[in-house]
C-alpha cells in the first residue's frame, strides 16, 4: 500500500467505535484531501453495553471541540469521577475501595499514599487505604461533580456514563454535515485487488464503495481483519474467564452519583451505571461457573426486580485482541479489535488511542505503510498492560466464598510483567520503577493504579502481624490529608446532572 496522499476511507460499520474513529480520522485528512464513508446496516444492530469511559473520553470531545452541553444531554450522559468497587475482598476494612481519575490537587497527597502503602507492605500499621488520599473520592462520597467553581484553579480529571446507541447517533448527525458520508448499506461480499488489499465493499443492490484504507467496525465478527485478510486473532481465555454478561437495566431510586460501581457476584461482577434517563446494569460472568438462566436470577436479586418482571438480555464476550490491528490496508478498530471485559472501562479508550496513534503513524510513513509494524507493536502492548491491570483484580481478590474466586485467585496463567508487578508488591520493590520497567514510558496504568488496587484489597501482611510505627518515624498523616481534600471539595458545587 503506497498511495502517498491522505486516503479515502471506508468505515465499515457505525456504533460508537466506527463514528469515532470516522470523526478522528476526518478531522485529521479532511483539509489534505482525505475522506470518510461509513457503510452501516441500518438491519444490524449494535451491543451498546459500554456505557462507561475513561478521561480519554473527555480529551476526543475537546479535540473536536464538541461541547459538553451539547453532546451529554443528547446522549443522557453523566459525570465519572472513579470507580467504586464493592465485594472484592474479604477483609476487615478492605470490603470496598475507590479507583480516583487523579487530578492535580492529588500531586500532592498521592505521596503520602504511596509512603504508608510502603511501610503496611512491611508490615507497620499505619493508614494506607486509598479512599483516605484522593480528591475524587472525596467528590464522590459527598455528592459533587468534578467541575470546580471558577476561582478554584486545579482542575479535577473526569470521565463520563453515556448511553451508547445515542453517542452513535450523535456522532453520525455530528459528522455528516462536517463531511463525512453516511451510507446506510448492508455489506454482502468483499473484493480483494490482486495484491490482496480490498479493493472494495460489494453492497446490496449491486453497489460497490471503493476506498484506499478501510476500517472494520464491524464487531465481533471481525468480517475485514479476520474473515477476509486472515488476521490471528489471541483470546484470553486463560487470563480471563469471564466470557458472558446479562444486561438489565433499571429506573433510579435515589440521586446520581457521578461513579461507576461493580459489586462482586459469586461468579464475576455487575456493573451499575447512572445516566440520566435510567441504571444500566450488567452482570459479567463465566459460563464455566453459572448458567445463564442462574446469573440472570442472581442479578435480578441483587437489584431488587422480581424474575417474572426481569427482561434479560444475554451477550457473549469474544475476550481477546487480533495480533495485528493493522493488516494490509485495514485498520480494525472496537470489537473487530479486540476485546477486553469493561472492567475498567476501557473500550472507547482504545478506540481512540488507536485512531489517533494511526493517523499519526500512517501520515508520517507519507501516507503508506512504512510504520505498520512499529504501529501494532505499540497497540499490542497497549492491550497487553490493561489486560495484565484487568487481571490482577481476579489475581488478587481476597475472596474465598467460590470456586470461581478460589480458582482466579490461584490462576497461574499470568504475563512475566504481571509476575513482575506482583513480585515488586510483596518484596517490597518500588511498583514505579516496576511499572516502568514492565510497560515502558506508555504505561496505560499509572504506579498510582497499582496502588490502589493492591491497596484497596487489603493485600498486607495479616493484622497478627502488624506493628505500632516506632516512635519518630515518618508516616503520612491521613487526617490533615483529608481535611485538605474537604476543603477543596467545597469549591465544587454539588452534582446535578447536565
Amino acid at each position: 500500500m503506497s498511495t502517498g496522499s491522505a486516503p479515502r476511507v471506508v468505515v465499515l460499520g457505525g456504533g460508537s467505535a466506527g463514528w469515532i474513529t470516522a470523526c478522528l480520522l476526518h478531522h485529521e485528512w479532511a483539509a489534505r484531501g482525505g475522506s470518510v464513508t461509513v457503510v452501516e446496516s441500518p438491519a444490524i444492530g449494535i451491543i451498546g453495553v459500554g456505557e462507561g469511559s475513561t478521561p480519554q473520553l473527555k480529551a476526543f470531545f475537546d479535540h473536536l471541540g464538541i461541547e459538553e452541553a451539547e453532546w451529554m444531554a443528547a446522549c443522557d450522559a453523566t459525570f465519572k469521577l472513579g470507580i467504586r468497587f464493592t465485594g472484592w475482598s474479604e477483609r476487615e476494612g478492605c470490603e470496598s475501595y475507590f479507583h480516583p481519575f487523579p487530578g492535580p490537587v492529588d500531586l500532592h497527597t498521592e505521596p503520602g499514599f504511596v509512603k504508608n502503602c510502603g511501610l503496611r507492605r512491611r508490615g507497620i500499621e499505619v493508614p494506607a487505604h486509598p479512599d483516605d488520599w484522593f480528591l475524587a473520592t472525596h467528590l464522590a462520597k459527598s455528592g459533587r461533580g468534578p467541575v470546580p467553581q471558577a476561582n478554584f484553579p486545579f482542575p479535577q480529571s473526569y470521565g463520563y456514563h453515556f448511553d451508547a446507541h445515542k453517542l452513535g447517533a450523535f456522532l453520525r448527525e455530528w459528522a455528516v454535515p462536517r463531511g463525512v458520508t453516511h451510507r446506510p448499506l448492508k455489506v454482502e461480499d468483499v473484493e480483494l485487488d490482486q495484491s490482496g488489499d480490498i479493493a472494495a465493499l460489494l453492497c446490496e443492490g449491486g453497489e460497490r464503495i471503493e476506498g484506499d484504507l478501510f476500517v472494520d467496525c464491524s464487531g465481533f465478527a471481525a468480517l475485514l481483519a479476520q474473515q477476509k485478510l486472515d488476521a490471528r486473532f489471541l483470546p484470553f481465555a486463560e487470563n480471563l474467564f469471564n466470557d458472558r454478561a446479562v444486561v438489565m437495566p433499571t429506573s433510579h431510586a435515589g440521586p446520581i452519583v457521578p461513579q461507576t460501581e461493580s459489586n462482586a457476584m459469586s461468579a464475576g461482577w455487575r456493573w451499575s451505571i447512572p445516566l440520566t434517563s435510567r441504571v444500566g446494569n450488567g452482570y459479567v460472568y463465566s459460563s464455566r461457573y453459572i448458567s445463564d438462566d442462574d446469573a440472570a436470577a442472581e442479578l435480578a436479586s441483587a437489584l431488587g426486580v422480581a424474575a417474572d418482571e426481569a427482561q434479560p438480555r444475554f451477550l457473549k464476550m469474544k475476550v481477546g485482541r487480533l495480533e495485528n490491528s493493522w493488516v494490509r490496508n485495514c485498520l480494525a478498530t472496537g470489537l473487530s479489535q479486540g476485546f477486553i471485559e469493561p472492567l475498567e472501562a476501557t473500550a472507547l479508550h482504545i478506540v481512540i488511542a488507536t485512531a489517533l496513534d494511526f493517523a499519526k503513524a500512517y501520515e508520517s510513513g507519507g501516507f503508506t505503510d512504512a510504520h505498520r509494524a512499529t504501529f501494532n507493536q505499540r497497540i499490542a502492548a497497549r492491550y497487553e498492560g490493561i489486560r495484565d491491570y484487568i487481571v490482577a483484580h481476579y489475581r488478587m481478590n481476597q475472596r474465598t466464598d467460590t470456586d470461581y474466586w478460589r480458582e482466579n485467585a490461584t490462576n497461574q496463567s499470568l504475563s512475566d510483567n504481571l509476575k513482575a508487578m506482583m513480585t515488586a508488591w510483596f518484596t517490597h520493590g518500588s511498583i514505579e520503577e516496576a511499572n516502568a520497567k514492565a510497560y515502558g514510558p506508555a504505561a496505560p496504568y499509572a504506579p498510582m493504579s497499582w496502588h490502589a488496587l493492591l491497596a484497596g484489597y487489603g493485600t498486607f501482611p495479616p493484622p497478627a502481624k502488624m506493628q505500632e510505627p516506632p516512635p519518630g518515624l515518618d508516616v503520612a498523616d491521613r487526617e490533615a490529608t483529608g481535611k485538605m481534600l474537604a476543603a477543596c471539595a467545597l469549591n465544587f458545587p454539588e452534582y446535578a446532572p447536565v
